[in-house]
């Protein structure tokens, strides 16, 4: 019988183990699916060394632009929503959306004046005509809550928007990853400062434009409203000039800005005022509206050499498809300005229980009952912008299930250079408002304050697993390909400690499918219907 050394049992060992296929178990795995799963933690993917053909393959030495966060706005409309609820209620939501053990939102934006979602809109943060010296100025439109006398559903006459981005900020503060990137976007000038003197004016469809002799003071005006927020220890990390540069038709704040006026007031007045008063450090963002629409604009304010100083990068919206994120539009933008950064400040389902428009195709007549408290809806294809389809851009427009648009959109949109995604109104009650103009809209959170009925839409999860797995600073990996069959979608990012997280959409039945990382592969089985994250170290 031969009998085996130290050292040639040792050299044995080496040789079995080296013969071995090694494999890695994921760390975390969750799902958000139709089936009732709700960023639910699953069972681990095992990753084995080898290839695996017609694999999709992702390369992490291939690595593309940083992430810069996920979250959602906070508007008076969303506001006056959370002062409808118990103050646990209320904080228990913030928590919710903003803690370490939450969705943990690292990106929000708010905005500078009246909106379409305010209660009564038609004001600013200095109303007193020809005041250019701002004597008037004051910030207590975000700070005077709400009357219970007017409103008596208001549980809490104190909070606003002032009070609730300082709760947020307090959340963030406890936290060990206490990352919070706030964006400020006016829709509009005080009306005095513009050409048609109105904060919008439907019936000429037209917003208004900011006349030149104002540029500065409205620079002035913004530096006021971000050094009032400074003042109590809320910082923001970037602004935008204008909210739709473009304008929408006089339909609610809007005020117009050509790309030639937008980069004159970043040149000449917004940026110089930054600087001139320490907040050099707040990134300004151009354009703000549709994707499809940005080159203009960033071709102006990126070939005049003041204002390309002064930017950072541009704003963009996803109205103007629900089928797109204009993935050509994306690569030609990052390709002619590689060093600006592209991420989404806007999206939402547009107009929910709003009768059809003229010249609508298929009004339905959707109302309450159909998306409030009903998965369902949201998982399938009810949701149409604009209400209802519409006979213009029929392509760009079909019905479409909102959760599919979501994911579908930002994991598109990562992979072709967006940064990050923030939603519009983070809170909104069960038909989708209050707003002043009756344009009713989707929200991650729908309240029925008077039964205190909370309900997460189900694309909340699928936002939650996106912030919770991708965090500002991770690195956007490639991925090849990113679309499997027009059913199955992709992305992936790496953070500082090497863990890869890919976000997988499913938009039809349950499969199978091959997944390469490196030299490692898997088969990732995807519900119907679900959003899917992995986390992995290798």
């Amino acid at each position: 019988m031969k009998h085996f050394t130290i050292g040639s049992f040792i050299l044995f060992l080496l040789v079995a183990l080296s013969s071995c296929t090694r494999s890695v178990r994921s760390t975390q795995v969750w799902l958000t699916d139709e089936a009732g799963d709700k960023c639910a933690e699953k069972e681990a993917v095992v990753f084995r060394q080898g290839t695996i053909a017609d694999a999709v393959t992702i390369n992490t030495s291939d690595r593309k632009q940083t992430i810069d966060g996920f979250g959602n706005s906070i508007t008076e409309s969303s506001v006056f929503v959370l002062a409808c609820l118990t103050p646990e209620q209320r904080h228990a939501v913030l928590q919710e959306m903003y803690g370490e053990n939450g969705a943990n939102f690292s990106a929000s934006r708010t905005v500078v004046g009246a909106s379409d979602f305010t209660l009564k809109g038609h004001y600013s943060f200095d109303d007193v005509e020809g005041d250019t010296a701002l004597a008037h100025f004051s910030m207590a439109v975000h700070q005077d809550g709400f009357s219970r006398s007017e409103y008596p559903q208001i549980r809490d006459e104190n909070y606003d928007v002032w009070q609730c981005l300082h709760e947020i900020a307090d959340i963030k503060a406890g936290q060990s990853d206490s990352e919070w990137r706030i964006v400020a976007s006016p829709w509009t000038a005080p009306a005095w400062m513009k050409d048609n003197k109105q904060f919008f004016d439907r019936q000429n469809r037209y917003g208004g434009t900011l006349l030149p002799e104002y540029y500065d003071v409205f620079a002035r005006y913004y530096v006021r409203f971000l050094g009032a927020y400074q003042q109590s220890g809320i910082r923001f990390w970037a602004i935008t000039p204008e909210n739709e540069p473009m304008g929408n038709d006089g339909s609610w704040e809007s005020m117009h800005l050509s790309p030639a006026a937008e980069a004159e007031l970043i040149g000449k007045h917004l940026g110089p005022a930054l600087h001139a008063n320490g907040l050099e450090d707040v990134k300004i963002l151009c354009f703000d509206q549709n994707t499809f629409e940005a080159a203009p604009y960033t071709a102006a304010v990126y070939g005049d050499s003041l204002s390309n100083r002064y930017t950072d990068g541009a704003a963009l919206h996803w109205y103007g498809s629900t089928v797109s994120c204009f993935p050509d539009v994306l690569d030609s933008l990052h390709a002619a300005h590689p060093d600006k950064r592209l991420i989404h400040t806007e999206g939402c389902v547009d107009n929910l229980g709003r009768d059809g428009w003229p010249g609508v195709s298929d009004y339905e007549g959707y109302k309450e009952c159909c998306w409030f408290n009903n998965d369902s809806f949201w998982w399938n294809a009810n949701a149409t912008d604009w209400a209802y389809s519409t006979p213009w851009w029929p392509d760009w427009h079909p019905k479409y299930a909102v959760v599919h648009r979501y994911a579908s959109y930002i994991i598109e949109g990562l992979n072709h250079h967006l940064t990050g995604y923030i939603d519009w109104n983070a809170v909104l009650d069960s038909i989708g408002g209050p707003t002043h103009v009756l344009n009713h809209c989707g929200a991650m959170l729908m309240v029925d304050y008077q039964n205190d009925i909370l309900y997460f839409t189900p694309y909340y999860y699928v936002l939650k697993q996106f912030s919770r797995s991708m965090r500002p600073g991770d690195v956007v990996l490639e991925c090849q390909p990113s679309v499997v069959s027009n059913q199955i979608y992709v992305c992936a990012t790496q953070n500082a400690a090497g863990q890869i997280a890919v976000n997988i959409l499913n938009t039809g039945q349950s499969l199978a499918f091959p997944l390469q990382i490196d030299d490692y592969a898997a088969t990732v089985d995807m519900p119907a219907n679900s959003v899917k994250t992995i986390i992995v170290k290798f």
